[in-house]
């Protein structure tokens, strides 16, 4: 299984996002230290455009043997085009190819080691091709509207007076963008990180902050992310604690995800 970690240098949101320094270390560096800490993972390589990223990626013990090209490192690079480059490179110059491919964003640094494996397991239980980390929706799929250029609400549920209760909605699940699993010949032939059947891991919200802005990275900071306990913090997903939550997740079976493009979350 090789890991991937794709670390741009450039951020618009947040400066230098993957250097910054959360619970005494880079960003960056706990998404390495989880997946060096993974039963699963035989490679963790670092694609960067970055010399000062590099160097820190090599220093928590990740491996950098390819530099990012410019023209793959902008704002509007899609996600896939870095991981497609270290694998090509991989093959052309070590000639090395592995099974499964995995993307490990460093925005998502409460993701555990745990989880990783966990994910692995699914992937291999199910005979997957490819598989994404979720979670639990913050609201219900049938809250959620799309709004025209005027403000209009759009495919709004006008066919009852009363909103659906969070009780009665089934349970929707987003991507997380914390973990990607995906066959490298799909991934080199097809271009993609999905297949046509695409199967979940299911993560606690309390373990997946995905850090866009500079109030998510703060966010960071009042986490234990040696263990994922919250400090100071009364965490609760829809009423329940964290563990009534992890137990309530974990029987939930949620459908599978299909997708022809990567979402715009991979890789930063």
């Amino acid at each position: 299984m090789l890991a991937i970690v794709p670390a741009r240098g450039g951020s618009k949101s947040v400066p230098r996002k993957n250097l910054q320094i959360v619970a005494g270390r880079p960003l960056l560096a706990w998404t390495i230290d989880a997946a060096l800490r993974s039963r699963s993972v035989n490679r963790v390589i670092v694609s960067t455009d970055d010399d000062e990223i590099a160097a820190v990626a090599r220093e928590w013990g990740a491996e950098v043997p390819m530099r990012r090209p410019a023209d793959i490192a902008r704002d509007d690079t899609p996600g896939i085009e870095p991981v497609l480059h270290v694998v090509s490179w991989l093959a052309e110059h070590e000639a090395y190819q592995p099974d499964l491919v995995m993307i490990l964003q460093p925005t998502s640094p409460l993701r555990r080691a745990d989880d990783i494996d966990a994910a692995v397991d699914v992937y291999l239980a199910k005979k997957a091709r490819a598989l994404v980390s979720v979670s639990p929706s913050a609201h219900p799929a049938e809250w959620m509207s799309r709004m025209s250029p005027t403000g209009v609400l759009v495919d709004f549920r006008a066919d009852t007076d009363e909103p659906t209760s969070r009780q009665a909605a089934d349970t929707g699940f987003a991507q997380n963008g914390a973990i990607y699993i995906v066959d490298c010949q799909l991934l080199m032939r097809e271009r993609t990180l999905y297949a046509p059947q695409t199967f979940a891991y299911v993560m606690p919200p309390e373990r997946s902050l995905d850090i866009d802005d500079r109030w998510q990275l703060d966010a960071a900071g009042a986490v234990d992310l040696n263990d994922g306990d919250v400090h100071g913090l009364n965490v609760e997903f829809h009423g329940q604690t964290p563990a009534a939550a992890d137990a309530r997740i974990a029987s939930s079976t949620p459908s599978t995800t299909e997708a022809e493009d990567p979402p715009s979350a991979v890789p930063p």
